[in-house]
């Protein structure tokens, strides 16, 4: 059986160096763009997925207005 990469980081201190380099190759607010990004693509996700019958409604009102263009 083969280990997975998180296998190895078992302690919180790891986890923090690790963060920690994170943030120096990348840079805070490219890691905050990237997380609010992901944010509202989670979100978008899971208004199409439920089955929400206003949101479903709101979306038909839009392909009918733009029909009308």
């Amino acid at each position: 059986m083969i280990p997975t990469t998180f296998a190895y980081f078992n302690s919180p201190t790891e986890w923090l160096i690790i963060g920690g380099l994170v943030i120096l190759l990348f840079g805070g607010t490219k890691l905050a763009q990237l997380g609010k990004g992901l944010g509202e693509g989670i979100r978008e996700f899971k208004k199409s997925v439920s089955p929400d019958d206003e949101a479903n409604h709101k979306t038909s009102e839009i392909d009918e207005d733009r029909k009308d263009k």
